[in-house]
């Protein structure tokens, strides 16, 4: 569909949502197919996702939403959706992104002691409340898929191709790690909770503070994945003593959570995450001439390889030393011009 032709089922939409002759514009860009577009008309704004029906569903984005407000967790709410257009209109949470927060030289623990108390408060509630039913669990065949994203697309771009029998080592390496990190309890995971999808929303109490954005790939999984992509954020540095204070903080609400099986599901979890990233980034920009992301690959470069010093991944590390040495463990150049 050509630009303008998008522009007017926008039109038409927002008219049917109540904002006629409303104003758009550009609100964020995404790592994905979707684009966000902040509609204004007077005084009031409103949030429009628009997504490739047929790549990005919107229609997951509106259910979890609904569910999170139905929690009292601080999602935005849903005014209008077209899901055979891929539109979506919501509330405008604002700009304050913790990131921006934090670029501003705003309390960085503070910050972070509100999202894990987000955490904690979500992951407080019984697996049956905290998970919509029908939701997809974490799956070890999607955690699998997932690590691929470092043969498929980093691999290649730095010059270490695997047969077919390193890629079979590789997943069933993964496979029995995996098994070793469900010992924690099961929850809903966001899958990417990190400072760039949260937001201070003011003049809100509790829960309701802590804004949530970017939540529509979530599944049920191990209550570690979402602490472990907020303290092992592959685009900002989280000092270690942060860190460690964090850790402290969500087990102490947990008494009765072994903090040896979650220091290895974090492990396990955050090393798998890890992979994936530094392959999404690669695909990024190899496929999607998205560059900007290459520049994070040796932060997460970094956060692998202390993850996968815990003993659980040492199998990991060994394929990791014997398939990509140091010297590869570089950040592949971008997508050659056609």
């Amino acid at each position: 569909m050509s630009e303008s032709a998008r522009r007017r089922e926008i039109d038409r939409f927002l008219t049917g949502a109540g904002w006629p002759g409303a104003a758009v514009e550009p609100l964020a860009a995404d790592a994905s197919f979707r684009r966000y577009l902040r509609v204004r008309r007077g005084a009031a704004t409103a949030v429009l996702m628009d997504a490739p029906p047929d790549r990005e569903p919107v229609e997951p984005y509106a259910a979890i939403a609904r569910h999170l407000l139905s929690l009292g967790f601080g999602a935005p709410r849903i005014a209008a959706e077209d899901p055979a257009e891929g539109l979506l209109l919501m509330e405008d949470l604002g700009d304050d992104t913790f990131t921006r927060l934090l670029d501003r030289s705003e309390d960085e623990t503070a910050l972070y002691e509100l999202a894990v108390d987000t955490l904690i408060a979500l992951h407080r509630l019984p697996a049956a409340t905290a998970v919509p039913p029908g939701l997809p669990r974490y799956s070890d065949d999607l955690l699998t898929t997932e690590a691929d994203h470092l043969i498929d697309w980093y691999l290649p771009a730095v010059g270490c191709a695997v047969d077919a029998g390193r890629r079979s080592a590789y997943r069933a390496r993964w496979r029995q790690a995996f098994a070793r990190a469900r010992a924690v309890p099961e929850t809903l995971v966001l899958r990417d909770f990190h400072v760039d999808n949260l937001m201070r929303l003011d003049g809100r109490a509790g829960l309701a503070a802590c804004g949530l954005v970017d939540f529509q790939d979530a599944v049920a999984g191990p209550a570690s994945y979402d602490f472990v992509s907020l303290v092992e954020d592959a685009r900002r540095d989280v000092p270690p003593e942060l860190v460690r204070a964090l850790k402290r903080r969500y087990l102490a609400a947990f008494p009765d959570l072994d903090p040896e099986d979650f220091e290895r599901s974090c492990a396990v979890l955050g090393a798998q995450r890890h992979c994936k990233v530094i392959g999404i980034f690669t695909r990024l920009s190899r496929r999607d001439g998205k560059d900007g992301y290459l520049r994070h690959i040796p932060r997460v470069w970094r956060l692998l390889e202390a993850a996968v010093l815990h003993p659980a991944l040492r199998p990991i590390r060994d394929w990791l030393d014997e398939t990509i040495p140091g010297s590869a463990r570089a950040v592949p150049g971008p997508r050659a011009a056609a």
